[in-house]
């Protein structure tokens, strides 16, 4: 049965179209949120979300655009507030996840990365913050990552980067916006083969899924006392 913790909010999930993206959209409009789900190419995956989230009661729309560029972010933004007139939550979750050997890691590599990860979360939450503050409160939630490893120097950093990003706009945007951050452990879905290692390692024994991420977004989009920090959501990982 639907929660009605969210109900009469609107939230933003950018990349909300599958995996992750997907289960923190569906977890948001369990507990009562109408939904923006933001694309960049998978818009029939998108479609489709907004459509179930509308057979569960709520209101959703799928935008596409690319939030790693101002104009497509602006038009965005523009779109969702003309649709739904407020704007509650934004769960900045689009993002890049490549491996490449620090040796051989190029320019090009590197701004991309920082772009899709980095930019694209300074940019979305500089339009939502003016949308928020119009009604005296906001909550923004940043998908990140505690990992340090050699071969994904450039993602790791990206995701450093947002973490004191949002320390930053927690501190520049209080009290009315709520700035906070989710670092999900391995992540796995229905068809792909089991991390045995991960799970093996973890107190818990098991990789996460979709829901455990979608859990925590839902609380920090509904704390009233939680700012400028990191749930980490491993299993236990980060203390093995």
């Amino acid at each position: 049965m639907a929660g009605k913790g969210l109900e009469g909010q609107v939230a933003l999930v950018t990349g909300g179209a599958k995996r992750v993206g997907r289960s923190i959209a569906l977890g948001l409009a369990a507990e009562g949120a109408d939904v923006v789900v933001n694309y960049m190419e998978s818009k029939a995956e998108a479609e489709e979300l907004a459509q179930e989230i509308r057979g569960m009661g709520r209101r959703a729309m799928a935008i596409g655009g690319d939030v790693s560029k101002r104009q497509d972010v602006e038009k965005l933004f523009m779109a969702a507030e003309n649709e739904f007139g407020r704007l509650d939550i934004l769960v900045n979750n689009a993002g890049i996840f490549q491996a490449v050997k620090f040796e051989d890691l190029t320019e090009e590599q590197w701004d991309h990365m920082m772009n899709v990860n980095l930019k694209s979360q300074f940019l979305c939450a500089q339009e939502a913050a003016p949308i928020m503050k119009r009604r005296g409160r906001g909550r923004i939630i940043n998908l990140v990552s505690l990992g340090a490893w050699p071969s994904y120097t450039h993602y790791c950093v990206s995701k450093a980067g947002c973490i004191m990003l949002m320390q930053c706009l927690a501190r520049a945007l209080g009290p009315e916006i709520l700035v906070n951050s989710v670092a999900p452990g391995t992540i796995q879905f229905p068809g792909e083969a089991p991390d045995e290692d991960y799970i093996r390692r973890v107190p818990l024994h098991r990789t996460g899924k979709g829901e455990d991420i979608a859990g925590a977004v839902v609380y920090l989009a509904s704390a009233d006392f939680v700012t400028g920090q990191v749930i980490v959501v491993d299993g236990g990982r980060a203390v093995v």
